[in-house]
This record gives structure tokens, C-alpha cells and sequence, in this order.
């Protein structure tokens, strides 16, 4: 069976790994060419371009970061649709707003191939374990379809309904990593000012009623050391900003995800794009308290 991945990030090389790893015959493909240089050093397939991707591949899957680069990947003049994609199934893996899915899905099916969305919940060593979760939208027939090579990649797949409704599922769990690290970065600022230690508080955060994997996972960076990178500020502020235009799209006031956006777009400004999202409290204090000196 043969797999071709456009988007050769964090996530989709750990993607590309795990299914080599499983056996699948796998080509890749990213605009970046040194992402394409490392992972031709570690033995993956590259092609010249999505087009080239998609002729070669029965299910072609994509990771990118952002609504207008999937567009090209797929319209573009070297996308996929530019070529022949009669009877492919793309396996549609960014964080994106719903639209773009009803959107392109159409376009997938005039061209005879088919199309569902899967955005993950999961870090990069659970994509390397297989154990993300998948959120598909789509036909119930395509996920089908799609399994074999889902189930490699995941401990759980959920089918939310049609296109788009995958990618409405993702933006609604980020809204909520996102309050959440807000939330945690103002209790620490507030603790640290009242004469807390770090120490102290996390001590008692991680057992208390709003404590998490992901919380426990990051103690160290929030204490101020170094962790694997699984989200970056720069990354989750694009889904908040996806997420915060398609509440104003369908009428919901999203107060909390506006303030949120605010912090992480001071944060990006400020030069923490990169870093990750458990850096965020540091930002805060370093950069947004109030000086009483």
C-alpha cells in the first residue's frame, strides 16, 4: 500500500516514521527543502512536488500549518488536483476551519478522488507510538476506507459527522488548551506575587481539580527547564485566530478565546513564537506584569 505525505513538520515526520515503521511504502513531500533533506537522509522517498505525491499514492495524507497553504496544496498548479487523482483518498490531517473542509471536499470528489479531514489530538511522541486521537469529518464509507492506515497512526478514531465537523471538533479542544495555559500562567503570576514559590504551586496544581496529563508532562518547562516540543505559541495562536473567526462566522461571542488570542499574539510578537506552549507563563511574567517599583 502506498502512502504519500505532503507536510513534512514535526508532525508529519513523526507521522512518516510510524508508518514506515509499520511497513507502509511511504513518499513525502514539503515545500521546506530541508525538510525534505532530512528526511531523504533517513531514508524517506521524496518527490518534487504535492502533484508528484498524489500520482504516486493510493491514500496521500497532509499536515500543514494554515488554511491558504493547503489551498495551493491542493488547487495549486503543481497540487494535487493538478494532476489525475481518479479514485485517490486524501486524508486531510491540518488544523483548519470547518469552511476549508466543505470547501475543498467538493472540489476532491469533481476530480474523482475523495477526501476526509482528520485532525489529531496528541503530541509527537503519541504520533511516533501510534496513540493520537483522530476527529474525522467526512463520508462514513471513505473513513472505512481510511482506516487501515488511521488505526496505524491513532488509539482512536472518532467520526463527528460530515466535512468540516473534524475540523470544528479540533478548534473546539484548542479553545480549551488554550483558556487552560491562560489560566495557569495568570494563577502562577498571582501566586508568585503573593509570595509563592513555583514549586509550591505546581506542587498542589497537579493534584487539584484542574490538574492533567499535559499539565504533569510540562512541569519541568514550567519550572524553567526544557521539554520535547509538541505545540508551539506561533502554531496554537493560528488556531485560536481559526477558531475565533468561525465563531464570529456562526454567532458565538468568544470573549475568553479573544483575550486569550490577545496574550498569545503579544507572546508571538515578543519573540515566543517558537517556543513551547508551556513557556507561555514565562512570558507573562517576564514581559506583562505590572511594576509597582
Amino acid at each position: 500500500m502506498k502512502i504519500g505525505i505532503v507536510g513534512l513538520g514535526r508532525m508529519g515526520a513523526a507521522i512518516s516514521q510510524r508508518l514506515r515503521q509499520q511497513g507502509f511504502d511511504v513518499v513525502g513531500w514539503d515545500h521546506d527543502a530541508g525538510a525534505n533533506q532530512k528526511l531523504a537522509a533517513d531514508g524517506l522517498r521524496i518527490a518534487a512536488d504535492a502533484r508528484t505525491v498524489a500520482a504516486d499514492a493510493e491514500f496521500v495524507i497532509s499536515s500543514v500549518t494554515e488554511d491558504h497553504g493547503i489551498r495551493r496544496i491542493f488547487t495549486g498548479p503543481a497540487g494535487f488536483l493538478a494532476g489525475n487523482v481518479n479514485g485517490k483518498l486524501f486524508i486531510e490531517m491540518s488544523t483548519l476551519q470547518p469552511m476549508t473542509g466543505r470547501e475543498l471536499a467538493p472540489l476532491v470528489e469533481a476530480a474523482g478522488g475523495r477526501l476526509i479531514e482528520a485532525p489529531v489530538l496528541g503530541t509527537i511522541p503519541q504520533a511516533r507510538e501510534g496513540k493520537l486521537l483522530a476527529m474525522v469529518g467526512g463520508r462514513h464509507e471513505d473513513l472505512e476506507r481510511a482506516r487501515p492506515v488511521l488505526e496505524k497512526l491513532t488509539g482512536r478514531i472518532a467520526h463527528m459527522g460530515p466535512s468540516g465537523s473534524g475540523y470544528a471538533m479540533k478548534l473546539a479542544a484548542n479553545l480549551g488548551l488554550a483558556a487552560y495555559v491562560q489560566a495557569l500562567a495568570e494563577s502562577l503570576a498571582l501566586g508568585l506575587r503573593q509570595g509563592l514559590t513555583l514549586g509550591q504551586m505546581l506542587d498542589v496544581i497537579q493534584d487539584g481539580p484542574y490538574a492533567s496529563g499535559w499539565l504533569k508532562s510540562k512541569l519541568d518547562v514550567f519550572k524553567g527547564g526544557k521539554a520535547e516540543m509538541t505545540l508551539d505559541i506561533r502554531t496554537l495562536r493560528k488556531d485560536i485566530m481559526s477558531a475565533v473567526a468561525t465563531g464570529a462566522l456562526s454567532g458565538v461571542p468568544m470573549p475568553l478565546s479573544a483575550g486569550t488570542l490577545a496574550s498569545l499574539s503579544a507572546a508571538v510578537a515578543a519573540d515566543y513564537g517558537d517556543a513551547d506552549l508551556a513557556e507561555l507563563p514565562k512570558f507573562l511574567r517576564a514581559t506583562m506584569l505590572q511594576d509597582f517599583s
